[in-house]
């Protein structure tokens, strides 16, 4: 497949929901999502033969979170986004917004750390090497909103209105560096606000509302810049196949307003989730405060019964 960016697959028939779905696989991504889901489903098997319990809900999210990474990249989809830059735009939306929210709701981290076997004394095995990153500098950095809301934002504006998106549209590597550039910016970017995962920057869920909304503005003024620009700004999508029947400057508008959207609803989703944490949180922290209270009531208890019989055997 030709990656140019100009005048490229020409012979992609008019874009309709049935073709855009069919299989055309990308083999990187491809391996890595069914090396995602049976790294994770071993995972999953080894605490359910320990007799441990892993909850369903936590399955159901990072497997749909991988078909979401599936079907950007490894149906044709990923082709007509070679072309469209509204096809792309979704794919971006997609791999940025909405896979890394399920894949963090998944906590593979915390069933890698369960599953995962110790080395033993003296020794570092994948789960001691796991906890090593965890903790380690670079992981402060990278997860700390003084980077990761900078980096959300300047992976918008650095990326489609310079040069950089071209060059990289540019060949099948770079196209795939892209597209796991995004995924890795959700993951860094979502992580320390709703991630269940232990991580090294956790701040109170105040102070998470307030990274998730710092960079939503940024992003939906983006999506306004390309609704409401006169010419075509990126020109990867400037001439698209005369097949597709579609108008570069029109395509351009459809996905600025993909892009608007998808500051709104997936910001929406992860506020639902927060709350929902939060209530959760404040639910565990009541029932151990009412737990630590009737502990202390009963030595209080026991402490003035034996007082009273100290009394009885002087009398």
């Amino acid at each position: 497949m030709d990656h140019s960016g100009h005048g490229m697959m020409t012979d992609l028939p008019p874009f309709t929901l049935g073709r855009g779905l069919a299989w055309s696989a990308d083999p990187f991504f491809l391996v890595a999502c069914l090396l995602g889901l049976a790294l994770y489903g071993w995972g999953v098997l080894r605490l359910t033969r320990r007799g441990d319990k892993w909850p369903v809900g936590r399955t159901v999210s990072f497997v749909v979170g991988v078909l979401s990474v599936a079907l950007m990249m490894c149906t044709r989809l990923n082709d007509y986004g070679m072309v469209m830059f509204s096809v792309h735009m979704v794919q971006h939306m997609i791999i940025s917004m909405v896979s890394p929210i399920l894949l963090l709701l998944g906590a593979p981290i915390t069933l890698a750390l369960r599953a995962l076997p110790p080395a033993g004394r003296g020794r570092k095995g994948p789960r001691e090497l796991l906890l090593m990153l965890l903790h380690s500098r670079y992981m402060r950095i990278i997860t700390h909103p003084a980077f990761t809301i900078p980096l959300f934002i300047a992976s918008l504006y650095a990326l489609y209105f310079t040069p950089l998106f071209d060059f990289l549209m540019g060949s099948s590597a770079g196209h795939i560096a892209m597209m796991v550039h995004f995924l890795a910016v959700g993951v860094v970017f979502f992580w320390p606000i709703m991630g269940v995962d232990p991580g090294p920057h956790r701040p109170g869920y105040l102070m998470r509302m307030l990274e998730l909304f710092a960079g939503m503005p940024f992003h939906a003024f983006f999506g306004i810049a390309l609704m409401m620009a006169s010419a075509p700004m990126v020109g990867t999508f400037e001439n698209p196949p005369a097949s597709l029947g579609i108008d570069a400057l029109s395509d351009q508008n459809a996905a600025g307003g993909i892009a608007w959207a998808f500051s709104e609803v997936p910001s929406v989703l992860v506020l639902l989730a927060l709350l929902f944490q939060w209530y959760a949180s404040e639910e565990r922290r009541a029932r151990r405060s009412d737990r630590a209270a009737e502990r202390d009531g009963d030595r209080e208890l026991a402490e003035y019964n034996a007082y009273l019989a100290s009394l009885n055997a002087r009398g």
